[in-house]
């Protein structure tokens, strides 16, 4: 007898609720990752997308990210800060100041520190959790100014630059970043 079930529109785990299914994909808590569970969704021809955060939505109530009446669908969370090779003027600068010097923030100078699912998609309250309470997963520093929040869904995504006060919203992409500095022959 197998510990992993459906259970009132949830993958339960040994009593846990562990994930959810959506068409053939089931995105299930990276926590619950092993053989046995990704043996148990292969017989069953599910593709498993492993994600952090399920767990935490499911056991607060949280349902399927499909949008219910009156509720807006959750989108998942990526979390983008400056690697550390990158250039250190980057740092700590307004959205402002780095647009006027270097362009457009460009997604090269940064690494993804968490992509998972959070029980919000209000950006004031994902920096209160990327700074009071870090999600399991999460391998980055405390949010804060010159890093992107990414919210994302099978739409699209949204990023959004975090700056002295709030949020920018922000194009970003591979594009070369210019450093105000020109060299000639």
């Amino acid at each position: 007898m197998s510990g992993i079930e459906f259970k009132n529109g949830c993958i339960v785990y040994y009593g846990n609720p562990a994930g959810y299914l959506k068409e053939d994909k089931a995105t299930v808590d990276k926590m619950f990752q092993s053989k046995e569970f990704e043996e148990w969704l292969a017989d069953r021809n599910l593709e498993a997308l492993w994600k952090d955060g399920v767990f935490e939505r499911l056991s607060k109530g949280e349902q399927l990210t499909e949008n219910s009446e009156g509720r807006v669908p959750l989108k998942n969370v990526r979390i983008w800060q400056l690697k550390p090779d990158s250039d250190f003027e980057l740092r700590f600068r307004s959205y402002d100041e780095i647009q006027n010097i270097y362009g457009e923030p460009c997604i090269k100078n940064y690494e993804a520190v968490y992509d998972g699912e959070l029980d919000t998609n209000d950006l004031e309250a994902i920096y209160s959790k990327f700074n009071m309470d870090h999600p399991v997963g999460f391998k980055g520093h405390s949010l804060s100014i010159s890093d992107v929040v990414e919210l994302y869904d099978d739409s699209g995504s949204a990023f959004h630059y975090v700056d002295r006060m709030g949020f920018k919203d922000i194009e970003f992409s591979n594009h070369e970043q210019e450093h105000g500095i020109t060299m000639s022959m």
